[in-house]
């Protein structure tokens, strides 16, 4: 293997790009990496010089020649890319703590990628990563663009729907954090340990779960009863399943499920949680600190432990695994956001979907599901279509798209209320929608 690889991260002075260089690190027998461009924003240039000179250290201790920028000038950076990752957030922390917090007044889960959350945190980015998009069509036309931005499966979406660029991937650490959780749970190694997914982003199911190809599922659900198993993911503590009700649904749901299922004790915890320790955003802000704190101690030079609690767990096995396997036409079996192709029969042909695929250097090839099961199959198809009116929404500013898109969404029980959380938020984002003035 004698040709080296460049690499672009768009919000390269993210927390979670300690994650990343340690997968590159890991996994550098197999994915020769030369260059490594950091890309941020002028607010985020101070992150972006702290992550990056740790980014440097953990390169050198690894005695690794892997050089890294650092730009705010993203078509510098952009040209000549055999991959670009995309993991920033319009608006910062400080939008997102909107986002949790207005939707409480009314009653309505605030949540990142769900409901009121979900949509404006896709208004806000959906028009940056069609720029990006076609930044690359003119200047690494064939790099694979892999997208952890959220909401993971919005965005991947418009990218299918609103441009030409077909090197697109989206990806997510729940289903990775699901087959370890139950690895875990069985007291397995996670490579023996496989889930058939299918869904959406966030909205994905595991329709069937292997050790050593041997189904285990109906085990595996058995344990889902009792409360302490039921969340895979860090930073979403479910309440447990009602045993009825989880045996009855014959799938495995993800962490996100907890805000449809149990909507109203999650929307209680919520409105509790943001008056004494703060919305999930303002409690990651702390933890950013604390970590920032951490990463600028020139003596450091491994990803610390510490950032496990963000809620980024094995991220970079997810992220680099999905490159390598691309890079290296490794055709094995991951769970990606890609474009249906037929996969999943009630979801339109075109649409993006989660769903294990085979990864091949030509790119994602799901696994043809059929149906979905009836039980699940109503509430991934109310999903997809808040997903394509909120693009549409996105893409056009168009101010009745959004309103729809929201009422649409089985978070929010009234287009009434649909409509003035739209407003208070359209005001409140202003400076980051200007599609819609």
């Amino acid at each position: 293997m004698t040709k080296t690889i460049k690499i672009v991260t768009i919000g390269g002075g993210s927390s979670y790009t300690p994650e990343l260089v340690e997968g590159f690190i890991k996994r550098y027998h197999e994915l020769p990496l030369r260059e490594l461009w950091l890309v941020d924003i002028e607010e985020g240039k101070e992150k972006l010089e702290i992550v990056g000179n740790l980014a440097r250290r953990m390169f050198q201790k690894a005695r690794l020649p892997v050089k890294v920028h650092l730009t705010l000038n993203r078509r510098q950076a952009l040209q000549g890319a055999d991959f670009v990752t995309t993991q920033f957030r319009v608006g910062l922390l400080d939008a997102r703590a909107k986002d949790e917090r207005i939707p409480l007044k009314y009653g309505v889960l605030g949540q990142e990628t769900n409901g009121p959350g979900g949509l404006f945190k896709g208004l806000r980015t959906i028009p940056v990563i069609l720029e990006i998009v076609e930044d690359m069509k003119e200047l690494c036309p064939e790099a694979w663009l892999v997208n952890f931005t959220n909401p993971a499966g919005m965005v991947t979406e418009a990218v299918l729907r609103y441009s030409d660029h077909r090197r697109v991937v989206g990806l997510c650490n729940v289903p990775i954090g699901m087959e370890m959780g139950i690895a875990k749970l069985l007291k397995v190694e996670h490579s023996r340990v496989r889930i058939d997914f299918a869904g959406l982003n966030h909205m994905v199911y595991g329709l069937d779960v292997y050790v050593d190809g041997v189904s285990v599922k109906d085990y595996v659900i058995e344990f889902l009863t009792n409360p302490e198993n039921a969340s895979f993911v860090k930073n979403i503590q479910g309440q447990g399943w009602e045993p009825e009700f989880i045996r009855a649904l014959g799938v495995l749901p993800c962490p996100y499920h907890n805000y449809y299922y149990k909507t109203r004790e999650m929307i209680e915890k919520e409105i509790k949680n943001a008056a004494t320790i703060g919305t999930r955003a303002e409690v990651v802000k702390k933890l950013e600190d604390e970590l920032f704190q951490l990463y600028k101690d020139p003596e450091l030079a491994i990803k610390p432990p510490q950032l496990e609690k963000r809620g980024g767990a094995f991220y970079s096995d997810a992220a680099v695994r999905l490159i390598s396997s691309i890079y290296n036409d490794k055709r094995d079996i991951q769970p990606v956001n890609t474009i249906n192709n037929g996969a999943i029969a009630s979801i339109p042909t075109e649409s993006a979907v989660e769903i294990s695929c085979v990864i091949t250097k030509e790119g994602p090839k799901p696994v043809v599901t059929g149906d979905l099961p009836i039980p699940v199959r109503g509430l991934v198809q109310q999903i997809k279509s808040f997903e394509r009116v909120a693009c549409d929404a996105a893409v056009t500013g168009d101010y009745n798209k959004a309103v729809l898109a929201l009422t649409i969404n089985p978070l929010v029980a009234s287009d009434t209320i649909a409509k003035k959380i739209v407003n208070e938020m359209m005001e409140a984002h202003k400076k980051y929608l200007p599609q819609f003035h």
